[in-house]
C-alpha cells in the first residue's frame, strides 16, 4: 500500500498544508452549526446558511480535495506533479479566499472585500486547474481517472466563476436571470460537478486500493462519466432558461444512473478483493454514499414541497453525511502514508519503523464513528422536526467529532521521527 506514495511524490507544502487548514476549517464549521442552530432549518438565502455552506464547500470539502489531488495526481498519471510552487500557490489563495468569504456571509458584507476574497478563491481553482492539466497532459497513459478529474477541474472553474459573478451581481446588479436561480446552479454544478466527479474519480483508484481488489468492467467508469456530465449540462441549461422545477428531476436521474454505474464498479472490485475484513473506515466511506442516494432520492421532495427544511436536510445529507462522511473515512488511509513516506522511506528495512497506523490515535476512530452516526442522525431528525434546541445539541456532537478528527490529523502531521541509524 505504503508503494502509491513513494514514487514521484509531491513536496510536503504542495499536500500537507491543505489537510491541516482543512481540520481547522471543520472544528470551524461545526462551531458555525452550533451557532446558527436556530437558523438551519430557515431559507437557504440567508447569511449564516450562506456561510455555511461555503465553509462546508470550500474550507471542508474542497481544501481537502486539493491536498488529495496533489498527492495522487503522480500515482495517476505516473510522473511528477507539474508544480509544487502553484500547488502551494492555490493552498494560500484558496485559505485567504474562504476566510473572507466566510467573514463576508456571516456578516453580509457583499462589498469590495467579498469580491477580492471571490477573486483569490476563482484563482485558486484555476491554478488547480492548470496544474492538474499540465501534469495529466505531460503523461504516457490515458486513463478514465484522469477524464475525471479534468472533468471535475472543469467545473470547479465554472463554479468559481459563477459564484464570483454572483457575488459581483449582489452589488452591481448585471445578470438578466433571477439571482436565486441562478444560485441553484452554481450549487449544483458545485455538487454534481465538482464533488461528484471528483470524488468517483478519486474513489475508482483508491477504493480498489484499500480493498486489494481489482476490477475488469472499466466500461462502467465511461458510462458514469457520460451520464454525470449530460445530466448536469441538461439541467444547467434548462435551469439557466427557465425556472427550477419538477421536470429537473429527469436530469438528476441521468446523474443518479451515473453514480449507479460508478457503484457497480466498487462493487465489482469488492466481490474480487483479497482483504475481507472491512474497516471502520470503510464504513465511513459506505455511510458517505447512503447519504449521497439520500440526497437524490429527495430532489423530487424538495421541488414539490416548498417548506425550507427539506432542502436544509437536502443539503445535510450533501455536506454532512456524503462529503464529510468519506473525508473522515478517506484522511486516515491517505495522510498517515504521505507522512510515513516522508519520515520513514529511507529507513525502511535499515531500522524498526512504526507503522503507518501508528501515527495517529487508532482507538479514536470508533468514538469518530459512532459520534458522526449520532450527530448525523440527531440533526436530520432536529431539520424534520424543525427543534432549534435538539440541532444545538447536536452542534455539540459535530464539534466534539471534529475535535477528534483536528487532534488526530494534526498528529499525524506533527509526528517527529526519533529513530536513528
Amino acid at each position: 500500500m505504503a508503494d502509491i506514495f513513494i514514487n514521484k511524490a509531491p513536496k510536503e507544502l504542495a499536500v500537507i498544508p491543505f489537510y491541516g487548514t482543512a481540520a481547522i476549517f471543520f472544528i470551524v464549521l461545526c462551531v458555525l452549526l452550533f451557532l446558527s442552530a436556530s437558523e438551519i432549518t430557515g431559507h437557504y438565502f440567508n447569511p449564516r446558511i450562506l456561510a455555511i455552506v461555503h465553509t462546508a464547500a470550500l474550507g471542508w470539502g474542497t481544501m481537502v480535495i486539493f491536498g488529495a489531488a496533489y498527492q495522487l495526481l503522480p500515482v495517476i498519471c505516473e510522473r511528477e506533479l507539474f508544480s509544487n510552487r502553484l500547488a502551494f500557490l492555490s493552498y494560500i489563495l484558496l485559505t485567504i479566499g474562504t476566510c473572507g468569504m466566510i467573514w463576508s456571509f456571516w456578516r453580509f458584507d457583499m462589498g469590495w472585500f467579498m469580491i477580492l476574497s471571490g477573486i483569490c478563491v476563482l484563482c485558486s481553482s484555476y491554478l488547480y486547474a492548470f496544474n492538474l492539466y499540465q501534469t495529466a497532459n505531460d503523461s504516457n497513459k490515458s486513463q478514465v481517472y484522469q477524464h475525471f478529474l479534468l472533468l471535475s477541474a472543469f467545473w470547479l472553474c465554472f463554479t468559481t466563476t459563477v459564484g464570483l459573478l454572483l457575488a459581483i451581481n449582489l452589488r452591481y446588479t448585471f445578470i438578466p436571470r433571477n439571482h436565486l436561480e441562478i444560485l441553484k446552479l452554481h450549487a449544483h454544478a458545485g455538487i454534481a460537478g465538482w464533488f461528484l466527479q471528483l470524488i468517483c474519480g478519486v474513489g475508482a483508484k483508491l477504493i480498489p486500493m484499500f480493498l486489494l481488489g481489482k476490477s475488469k468492467r472499466t466500461g462502467l467508469l465511461y458510462a458514469a462519466l457520460i451520464l454525470q456530465n449530460v445530466g448536469l449540462i441538461l439541467f444547467l441549461a434548462d435551469g439557466y432558461f427557465n425556472p427550477v422545477a419538477l421536470r429537473m428531476s429527469m436530469y438528476a436521474v441521468f446523474v443518479a444512473l451515473g453514480t449507479v454505474c460508478w457503484l457497480l464498479y466498487i462493487l465489482d472490485t469488492y466481490r474480487h478483493r483479497a482483504r475481507k475484513k472491512v474497516e471502520l473506515l470503510m464504513k465511513h466511506a459506505g455511510l458517505s454514499f447512503v447519504c449521497l442516494s439520500l440526497a437524490f432520492m429527495f430532489i423530487p421532495v424538495i421541488l414539490v414541497y416548498p417548506q425550507t427544511k427539506w432542502a436544509a436536510l437536502y443539503g445535510t445529507f450533501i455536506f454532512l453525511g456524503w462529503i464529510t462522511g468519506i473525508i473522515l473515512g478517506k484522511t486516515f488511509k491517505t495522510l498517515p502514508f504521505i507522512i510515513w513516506n516522508k519520515r520513514y522511506k529511507n529507513l525502511n528495512g535499515k531500522a524498526k519503523i512504526p507503522m503507518p497506523k501508528q501515527l495517529y490515535h487508532e482507538r479514536l476512530i470508533p468514538y469518530q464513528y459512532y459520534l458522526y452516526l449520532g450527530a448525523l442522525l440527531l440533526m436530520c431528525i432536529g431539520i424534520i422536526l424543525e427543534q432549534p434546541f435538539l440541532l444545538q445539541m447536536t452542534g455539540i456532537l459535530w464539534i466534539i467529532v471534529s475535535l477528534l478528527y483536528g487532534y488526530n490529523v494534526f498528529r499525524i502531521i506533527f509526528h517527529k521521527t526519533t529513530i536513528a541509524l
